[in-house]
This record gives C-alpha cells, sequence and structure tokens, in this order.
C-alpha cells in the first residue's frame, strides 16, 4: 500500500494538469518507503503518448537524493488520452524494485484518476493508495 499525503497528491495532480497535453513525470523522494519530497522532473520527449526523464536531469536528481540519503518512494507520470495503468513501455521502464509507480490520468477534465503499481521484473501489481492529511 502507498500512504501518501494529500499535499504530494495534489502537487502531482497540479504537475499532470499543468503539462497536459504532454505527459508529465516526476519523482517523490524520501526515506523508509515514505515520500516527502516532490521532484517535478522535464519529459524529455514533450509528448502526449509517451514520456522519458532527460538522461543529465535524471543523474542530478538521483545524486542529489544519494546526497540527502534518499531514494525514488514514487515515480510518476501522467497518461493524457488513457486510462490510469501502466503501458508496455511504462513496464520496461520500471527500474526500481522498491518505487511505486503512480499514475495520473488526466483524459477527464473534471475528474482525475490517480492509482499505483508495484512493478517488478515485468508484473504489475495494482495496491490501495491511502492519502492522508
Amino acid at each position: 500500500m502507498l500512504t501518501i499525503s494529500q499535499e504530494l497528491v495534489d502537487k502531482i495532480v497540479a504537475h499532470a494538469r499543468a503539462d497536459h497535453p504532454d505527459e508529465a513525470c516526476g519523482v517523490i523522494a524520501g526515506r523508509d518507503g515514505v515520500p516527502e519530497r516532490f521532484v517535478p522532473m522535464e519529459n524529455a520527449e514533450r509528448s502526449p503518448t509517451f514520456y522519458r526523464f532527460d538522461s543529465m536531469e535524471q543523474l542530478r536528481v538521483w545524486r542529489e537524493m544519494d546526497d540527502r540519503d534518499e531514494v525514488p518512494v514514487v515515480i510518476y507520470h501522467s497518461h493524457t488520452a488513457t486510462e490510469a495503468y501502466p503501458s508496455r513501455t511504462d513496464v520496461t521502464y520500471a527500474s526500481e524494485p522498491d518505487a511505486h509507480y503512480v499514475l495520473v490520468s488526466t483524459r477527464d477534465e473534471d475528474e482525475t484518476e490517480f492509482r499505483s503499481y508495484r512493478i517488478l521484473d515485468g508484473a504489475i501489481t495494482e495496491e490501495e493508495v491511502r492519502f492522508v492529511p
């Protein structure tokens, strides 16, 4: 189960809405499995159907997390025209075995779909999300 503050959820959703119609992406860094620090990133693809972290930005962010004794607790991105479910490409790119992979669908202007998954060795497992104040 992913336990995440409503403040972090709101930041993820705002980023996804701001980058629409392109996919948004980023990381929530933290310690001991607790998501703490919002790190929005650039979608190097600038695409409504695909995302990729810029390699130099990713290197900088991962080094910063190392320096702060953090890990990527959540890796998030948005889907702009489909449900919040990992694509085959998303599964291929899932390289952090302990991370929660959050997807936000911005296909509906008035409703936001926010879901979390564990992706390990190509297997997708949806998990419950608990929002805390």
